[in-house]
């Protein structure tokens, strides 16, 4: 059959950055770094990154329950979001109700308004699992985005024919199994009786609580302060993603692969695991995704995703190349501007002792003690990926990594906007992308300031 449509040759690129939190301009700025950045999602057929907080006017939500930033990108700015090349979003983040339901809602508002396509939060769950879909010269793009990091008030709920659903966020709720040798589980076992835990797991048992929630324990196995521990040979941590959310997701997935040319499967996490997570004294030094995470990427490409992109953890994680698609399990920030938002919420101030005359900046030296812990102490959460996928003949055949600096150490109203890396930045993070995604299977060449992997993947069938 002669080809009809452009999109039959199955040619396709998209560029994808990580969580971005945008709070300033982007369009008055030409730094040759920071429009090459633009360029290369400008000359994608998709430039996707994680939306993380609220698009909204002040008058849209109230604040809700968090520990961290309260983050508002105002409205106008998506337009920058635009101009710079992004025209898809994911929306599903531990961010997403900063400002409430109302301010969830808002956010899906504006979006729809600027033309942008998103998906990951919505009404209810059905409209929180949908994918959203970008129509692009070179096919129809759909992508489902969940969050296995949020609150569990923040989750969708699923709508009944006699009560109408709960707007919010996709949800993959995880969960771990710790493993401890018999004399540690003796002694948990011992504390659980002593303490009284045993019975009032038995009362529940016998008040509203189903087996589910409170399933009796065995031999080799207790719950004890909210965690599930087995007995082995030795200590070890195993985490687990929800059945059902996982199965609900790829439902999704599936529906996506019947409906789109090209579907991306989008999970923010906060969950780490693996070898480093022992040994790392801060976030930057970790370097592997819960095992969760790994068993979901996997489990989303085979359902028919034909991507996996992660971001949560605020630093680039690993790449790799699983049947020919790849999983990019972190870019990490893309737009970091979490320092400039207009304003935050007493109980944030209350944190840290402050006042009703303390402002935005008090509370941010207070959290940060003057600049010596968090984000801005160490350069990692500043130095992420950039990366572009491309596609020919409808089969991945490259993968490119652009490393990205955010001004570590410059003054707060300068530092969170991205640039191309060069030097010794764009050396630092492409060596620690092709160390770690090793473990993988990956082999990534540099190029001066590019990670290349090549792919040489068959034509999918469509």
């Amino acid at each position: 059959m002669a080809k009809l449509y452009d999109s039959e040759a199955g040619n396709f690129t998209i560029t994808l950055g990580g969580d971005t939190m945008l709070t300033r301009q982007l369009t008055i700025y030409s730094e040759s770094r920071f429009l090459g950045l633009a360029k290369l999602f400008r000359e994608s057929d998709v430039g996707l990154v994680n939306l993380e907080g609220c698009a909204r006017y002040p008058d849209e939500g109230l604040p809700g329950i968090t520990r961290g930033t309260f983050m508002t990108t105002p409205p106008p700015l998506l337009e920058d979001l635009k101009w710079f090349g992004v025209n898809m979003v994911t929306c599903a983040n531990n961010h997403a109700f900063d400002y409430g339901e109302d301010g969830m809602l808002a956010t899906i508002d504006h979006l729809d308004e600027a033309g942008i396509a998103h998906s990951g939060t919505g009404g209810n769950m059905s409209e929180a699992r949908a994918p959203g879909y970008l129509e692009t010269p070179n096919g129809r793009v759909g992508v489902v985005s969940a969050t296995a990091t949020y609150r569990p008030w923040n989750a969708a709920a699923v709508q009944r024919p006699d009560l109408p659903g709960r707007p919010g966020v996709n949800p993959l709720a995880n969960g771990k199994t710790y493993r401890v040798d018999g004399k540690a589980f003796a002694e948990l076992a011992r504390m659980s009786k002593r303490l009284g835990f045993d019975m009032e797991k038995t009362r529940a048992r016998g008040h509203f609580y189903s087996d589910k929630e409170v399933p009796p324990d065995a031999s080799d196995r207790i719950d004890i302060f909210g965690e599930r521990f087995e007995k082995a040979n030795g200590f070890a941590t195993v985490s687990h993603a929800d059945g059902d959310d996982l199965e609900e997701n790829l439902r999704w997935i599936r529906e996506a692969r019947r409906q789109a040319d090209w579907v991306v499967f989008s999970l923010h996490y906060h969950e780490f695991g693996g070898k480093s997570l022992a040994k790392a004294k801060t976030r930057t030094e970790v370097q592997e995704p819960a095992d969760f995470v790994i068993d979901v990427a996997h489990a989303a490409i085979d359902a028919g995703a034909d991507l996996f992109a992660g971001h949560g953890s605020h630093i680039p994680l690993g790449i790799e190349v699983y049947k020919d698609k790849p999983i990019l399990y972190s870019t990490g920030n893309m737009i970091f501007q979490n320092e400039t938002v207009k304003f935050f919420p007493h109980e944030a101030y209350r944190r840290f002792d402050l006042g009703p005359e303390a402002t935005p900046a008090d509370f941010l030296d207070a959290r940060t003690g003057g600049g010596t812990k968090g984000h801005v102490a160490h350069e990692g959460f500043w130095e992420n990926i950039v990366v572009t996928c491309s596609y020919r003949k409808g089969a991945l055949s490259e993968i490119r990594v652009h490393p990205i600096e955010q001004g570590f150490g410059r003054p707060r109203p300068q530092r969170g906007r991205p640039m191309l890396a060069q030097g010794a930045v764009a050396k630092r993070v492409l060596g620690r992308i092709k160390t770690i995604s090793k473990q993988y299977g990956t082999d990534m060449r540099i190029s001066g300031n590019t990670g290349i992997i090549k792919v040489g993947g068959t034509r999918r069938k469509r």
